[in-house]
């Protein structure tokens, strides 16, 4: 059985903050990411959690995430924001972008905002939330590295080409999943390479195209989308919409920037968001409401409604600290040093 160390929610950022900050991050990117990969913990996301430190460290030694790069506001039109992250993680150049992209969805009712030159290793989870807190309707996606064949095919081509939606609740915890369009998440074919432990079929081929099980081969080879075709022009769109619509990389061409150093995505990312005020003005509550009796005819069939684990787990992780697995919490703990 694997042995686990638990940290509190302020331990654990405190350790990947000192993490960060040991190996040259500047103290602007290093609090965010910290809090980001905190959060992934906090959330029950293990793949998108504390382990992604030790990508982040790696991306940064092979020269392929800056430092300390300041994003950069480009406003390209009313409803468009652009933001360039300098080679850096997303994650400081959304924080810095987000306050006048809401200004731009409250004027227009709808607004897109491209973070651009970014390297992407976070759930888009993360993005959405503090949209739908503040009352607006969001969708994200992002292409990664070419990990991924698409239906019918044999060889790399898609990134596992997240998507993500976020429809705010009054008084409750936003409807909003994060998928990728691949069968899983790469992270999740990680942490089972780490543990010993076999894939369920379904997710990957190895080299020579054969089903694999076996995370390492299918690591070696590619992985698979859900639902075969409807996965694959899932992924495709992705793509498209950030990569080419917003001036940045395909997975592929992200893969090919990478250089085998096992660095993190480099790319683009969109983000849209509607304001239902705007849409909707007095008739808002009407509407709402309706999306609310969907919600309840979802739990009466006993379906889960997306989302709502990751809360539950968050209460829990709030009150008992989060649970590592010791090898991972040795690896944080030496990187500090």
């Amino acid at each position: 059985m694997t042995q686990t160390h638990n940290l509190s929610l302020d331990q654990a950022y405190q350790l990947a903050l000192r993490a960060l900050l040991s190996n040259g991050f500047s103290q602007a990117h290093a609090e965010a990411v910290a809090q980001n990969v905190t959060r992934g913990e906090r959330d029950g996301c293990a793949s998108h959690g504390l382990y992604r430190l030790l990508g982040c460290v790696r991306s940064l030694h092979a020269g392929k995430v800056s430092a300390d790069a300041q994003p950069r506001l480009l406003d390209s039109a009313p409803a468009i924001l652009r933001v360039d992250a300098g080679g850096a993680f997303s994650l400081l150049a959304y924080r810095h972008a987000l306050p006048a992209f809401i200004d731009k969805v409250r004027a227009n009712g709808i607004a897109a905002l491209a973070i651009n030159r970014c390297v992407h290793f976070s759930a888009l989870w993360a993005d959405i939330e503090p949209l739908t807190e503040q009352g607006l309707v969001a969708l994200a996606c992002t292409p990664s590295h070419a990990w991924v064949t698409p239906a019918g095919g044999s060889r790399p081509l898609f990134g596992t080409n997240p998507i993500a939606f976020g429809w705010p609740r009054p008084g409750l915890p936003p409807f909003l999943f994060d998928m990728a369009t691949s069968a899983a998440a790469r992270g999740e074919i990680e942490l089972h390479r780490r543990a010993g432990t076999p894939l369920p079929e379904g997710w990957g081929i190895d080299s020579a195209g054969n089903p694999s099980t076996d995370a390492a081969s299918v690591l070696e080879g590619a992985m698979l989308t859900f639902g075969g075709h409807k996965g694959s022009a899932l992924a495709a769109m992705v793509e498209l919409l950030a990569g080419p619509l917003i001036g940045d990389l395909t997975s592929k061409e992200s893969l090919a920037y990478d250089e085998r150093t096992g660095s993190s995505p480099y790319g683009g990312e969109l983000i849209i968001a509607l304001d239902p005020e705007r849409f909707l003005g007095a008739d808002k509550a009407k509407y709402f409401a309706r999306a609310e009796a969907m919600f309840a005819d979802m739990r009466d069939q006993g379906a889960r409604i997306p989302g709502e684990r990751r809360y539950q787990r968050r209460q829990q992780s709030e009150r008992l600290g989060v649970e590592i697995p010791t090898g991972l919490y040795d690896e944080i703990v030496a990187l500090c040093r």
